[in-house]
């Protein structure tokens, strides 16, 4: 007889996010249309520029399917340096540069790398969900942190400075790495050059590993400013995740980037674990890696692509926020980069329970598709996609405002 166990890691393979998938296949199966604000994936509504769509083309036109190496094709390597140089006058050697399927499989890298059982990672909720379970996959837990509401969800550097005190020396040693994102999935929030400041600070004093997703870093607006943790960190260990998928709208072609700016033994030594993990996984998408290579090389048509999709982007979140604060059952913050919105639920004014049955009504009663909050780290939210164009968004956030007043307390 076939042995039915399964490893107990694979407990810890779920997303949260894609949870009502099913309610909305029914709802659609019934003959009904559900509209879908649950999911960042611009190309469905910005289409990936057609110089990104020719370098593809041009890539398979030569024949360029086959294996790469296994850390990325040295182009791609090379322009990711280059960007990061141009944009924030940061030295990065392309050896040090690991081409990924998409962040997620960076996510993946990171914990196989750094994580033992009983170790530990520091997150900041709301987050990001992957990173929870591919941290719990190899036997890691988490030091949950918060982003401060109060702070239009900046870092409370306060907080985090009061828990590291409160952790045991012996124990410190078990915190593998601190995880930020910068601009933040779900709130939005570009995280301001003083924050930034004082968590390297930190993280020099309790040596602690920064990691920073900044897939998001040219999709800011707003008057906001980015600042990569490369400008702050210069000299501390940290790593950077970023990617194609957001700014070069091409969230299918799955071509992420590991970045290890710093030359000091620990940046090294994980630099070339990390090279050592690629070679298991073989290569990347080829020619999505010729693409992508040729995408960032391309300075100009991406300057005019990125300065086109911003103002979509941005005239879109903007609209459904100054619609979403007139509704008196939700307080939300204004976000300043992605193109997301995390409104908080006024529970206490609905005969609700939670975020979770907030949006399975909503979907049932309304057919509108969004995310629960708690899927994130932050319970009693939920997160909306503002990708869509301004009816479709208009129309839905007069089905939450509807949803509201049918569910109000009496």
């Amino acid at each position: 007889m076939v042995n039915e166990s399964l490893a107990k890691r694979s407990k810890f393979a779920y997303n949260d996010i894609e949870e009502d998938n099913a309610i909305a296949s029914r709802i659609e199966k019934a003959g009904k249309q559900v509209i879908k604000l649950n999911r960042g994936d611009p190309p469905q509504y910005i289409k990936t520029p057609d110089y990104i769509i020719d370098a593809y083309v041009d890539a398979l036109k030569h024949y360029k399917t086959g294996y790469t190496d296994m850390t990325g094709i040295k182009e791609l390597r090379e322009a990711v340096s280059d960007r990061y140089a141009r944009f924030y006058k940061v030295k990065v050697n392309p050896e040090n540069v690991i081409i990924t399927q998409g962040v997620s499989e960076a996510l993946a890298f990171l914990n196989n790398v750094l994580i033992d059982s009983n170790d530990k990672a520091i997150l900041f909720a709301p987050y990001y969900p992957q990173y929870m379970p591919l941290l719990q996959m190899y036997g890691g837990s988490p030091i949950l942190e918060k982003y401060s509401e109060k702070l239009d969800w900046n870092l409370d550097i306060d907080s985090l400075s009061k828990s590291l005190k409160r952790i045991p020396k012996p124990q410190l040693k078990k915190v593998k790495y601190m995880m930020i994102t910068n601009p933040n999935n779900p709130t939005g929030t570009v995280l301001k050059r003083s924050y930034l400041k004082d968590i390297v600070d930190l993280a020099n004093e309790y040596g602690l590993f920064i990691v920073s997703d900044e897939i998001y870093d040219e999709i800011v607006y707003n008057d906001a400013k980015f600042t990569s943790i490369s400008e702050v960190a210069k000299g501390i260990p940290h790593m950077i995740l970023n990617g194609a998928s957001k700014v070069y709208d091409s969230t299918g072609f799955r071509i992420g980037f590991m970045i290890i700016p710093e030359t000091d033994k620990f940046s090294l030594k994980i630099s070339a674990k990390l090279r050592d993990y690629a070679t298991v996984r073989l290569s990347v998408n080829t020619p999505a890696q010729y693409a992508i290579a040729a995408a960032i090389t391309n300075k100009k048509e991406h300057e005019k692509a990125i300065k086109s999709m911003v103002k979509e982007i941005s005239d879109r979140v903007n609209y459904a926020y100054n619609l979403l604060k007139k509704n008196e059952y939700l307080e939300t913050v204004k976000p300043n980069g992605a193109f997301y919105i995390f409104p908080r639920i006024k529970l206490d004014k609905l005969r609700i329970k939670d975020d979770k049955d907030f949006v399975i009504k909503l979907l049932e009663e309304k057919n509108l598709q969004v995310t629960r909050g708690s899927g994130f780290g932050g319970d009693g939210h939920f997160r909306i996609v503002s990708l869509p164009p301004k009816e479709i968004l208009k129309e839905s956030i007069d089905r939450i405002g509807d949803f509201c007043e049918e569910n109000k307390k009496k």
